[in-house]
């Protein structure tokens, strides 16, 4: 959530979104997330950092991803989890 909430911060959410709209954002997002705690370590993805995410899919049984995140894009799909962008999950051309 430290992740998202600094995302939404971002000077590209900060001017499509108010305060009180990234703040209901969030509040959404953690009523809907599902909280996991990995099992495995994971080191697939050429930036280390991005693991985490890796790691949280698959504990979560996760079946997509959606990211904007190259490094994950290019493992798509990855142990079987697809990993899409925003639009190609939305359906959007």
């Amino acid at each position: 959530m430290a992740e998202a909430r600094e995302v939404l911060g971002r000077r590209k959410f900060a001017t499509a979104l108010t305060e009180d709209e990234r703040s209901t954002v969030l509040a959404l997002l953690t009523d809907a997330a599902a909280w996991v705690e990995p099992t495995t370590s994971v080191h697939d993805c050429r930036d280390a950092k991005d693991n985490k995410y890796l790691e949280r899919a698959a504990a979560a049984g996760a079946e997509i991803i959606v990211s904007s995140d190259e490094d994950l894009l290019v493992l798509d799909p990855w142990r079987g989890i697809r990993i899409v962008r925003p639009a190609v999950y939305l359906g959007l051309p």
